[in-house]
């Protein structure tokens, strides 16, 4: 691992901006408890590239210039090592994750696993994720409140389970489901969350420890997910169209199947990055689409303007003022703060720095997003800025980019419009939280502190 010393010995680096003046654990601390500010005053401080030092990881740039990052993401992804940069969310995912792979092996998975999540196979998808919103928000009652997150979180987990598994209602459905939301709780605040981002406290003191429960609950759905594994193995059954199926039916190049392990990897990675991602997307959504009242007139005036029950799903997808909600709702508060980092294999030079071979490029979404050069008025939630013009990926970029974006990115966006279209057709809700609302840490990510709290006040 570079060290401080040594990379400020080096080249120009050290005429990088620094902002890891005071001891490590007290930097990383504020960056878990108080995200945005901590993030918002080093770039009024240090500028859109500075560097910094993270606990539990090694010295890093934090970059929110759009130039650099075209930079970063059109140079040759030889150039980086990215699946060492996310060791933090392997308790979660496994070794095996394509989060976690770099090279032939991260390529090869990402070409066998982006299909299903494109074309002809997201129509099909599109009854499926109707259904479901129907039938999740039928439990809703008139002048009951409910909270957003855990309703989107029921949605989405639900929507993943069916398209990404093959798995239809039962036991196992149900258990899967109750492990898995269970096993998220475990980083559901900022300071539950220090957990993955403190080795030290990663320790199973028993049953009633943070760590000990989230890892005897991992356990349990490993068994969950082996078991479903072997029963499809026994009975044949690897033709389906869901994505269990084409893994279980792929071979490598030595026509060789992949393992039990790697099998499981995958499918947490699914799990853990499609569902409740796309849930708190739509938890901010709906908070917005209600917090703003001119906003939800002018989306229900569009949604009015097709048959939403009988459209043809895509029809619904390519609604111009539903994407720019979509968009804006990503953009303002994205899910994911940073991409998941890169580690430069040689020296780089970028924005006449001269970079040192080990040292992490990190981008930050959230400050890129922010920007008042690219988007005036940035704290304002506008969507018509994303009907007056077009950012390039560099700009706007909540799914990551380049070679390590989100293989799911067109699926969520998909999801993210059938559920708030099927919503506002059927639904008239109160925002009962009619306050400014931050984003709070959720593990790795950022959701609506709360969950948003709606009251259903009338059904269309």
């Amino acid at each position: 691992m570079i060290k401080l010393k040594e990379i400020t010995s080096q080249s120009n680096v050290a005429k990088l901006p620094n902002a890891s003046q005071k001891p490590k654990w007290w930097y990383t601390s504020k960056v878990i408890l108080r995200p945005i500010q901590t993030l918002e005053s080093s770039q009024q401080k240090y500028g859109d590239i500075y560097y910094t030092e993270f606990n539990s990881f090694p010295p890093q740039v934090v970059i929110s210039d759009p130039q650099a990052i075209q930079e970063i993401f059109t140079a040759d992804p030889k150039q980086f090592e990215s699946g060492a940069g996310n060791q933090i969310i392997q308790p979660l995912v496994g070794a095996n994750s394509l989060i976690l792979l770099d090279g032939d092996r991260h390529w090869q998975q990402r070409k066998l696993l982006m299909p299903p999540f494109h074309g002809e196979r997201m129509r099909a998808y599109g009854q499926i994720i109707r259904d479901i919103t129907e039938q999740v928000t039928s439990q809703w009652t008139i002048g009951k409140p409910f909270v957003a997150r855990s309703s989107m979180q029921d949605i989405s987990l639900q929507v993943i389970l069916r398209s990404v598994f093959g798995l239809k209602e039962g036991e196992r459905y149900q258990q899967i489901k109750q492990i898995l939301v269970a096993m998220l709780n475990t980083f559901n605040s900022p300071l539950s969350a220090t957990l993955l981002f403190f080795k030290s406290l990663q320790k199973d003191l028993g049953p009633w420890s943070p760590w000990g429960k989230f890892a005897r609950r991992r356990q349990l759905l490993n068994q969950l997910l082996y078991q479903e594994i072997n029963e499809r193995r026994e009975q044949g059954k690897t033709d389906g169209e869901d994505i269990l199926s084409l893994l279980m039916s792929a071979r490598d190049e030595a026509g060789q199947p992949m393992s039990d392990v790697e099998l499981r990897d995958e499918l947490m990675t699914m799990l853990f990055a499609g569902h409740e991602t796309t849930a708190i997307a739509l938890a901010w959504a709906l908070y917005w689409i209600h917090y703003l009242p001119e906003v939800r007139e002018k989306l229900l005036q569009e949604l009015n303007s097709i048959d939403i029950t009988n459209a043809d799903p895509m029809a619904i997808a390519q609604l111009p003022y539903l994407n720019a909600v979509c968009c804006e709702t990503l953009r303002i508060y994205p899910v994911a703060f940073f991409c998941f980092p890169r580690i430069l294999r040689t020296d780089m030079q970028l924005m006449g720095y001269d970079l040192p071979k080990g040292m992490y490029l990190s981008i930050c979404i959230y400050l890129t997003h922010q920007r008042p050069d690219i988007y005036p008025e940035p704290k304002r939630f506008r969507p018509e800025r994303f009907l007056e013009r077009q950012f390039s990926p560099y700009e706007f970029l909540p799914f990551g980019g380049a070679n390590r974006r989100c293989i799911g990115a067109a699926f969520a966006m998909f999801e993210m419009k059938l559920v708030l279209a099927n919503i506002l057709s059927h639904y008239s809700l109160e925002l009962l939280d009619k306050v400014p609302l931050q984003p709070v840490r959720r593990g790795i990510v950022f959701a609506p502190p709360g969950g948003v709290h709606f009251m259903p006040k009338e059904k269309y």
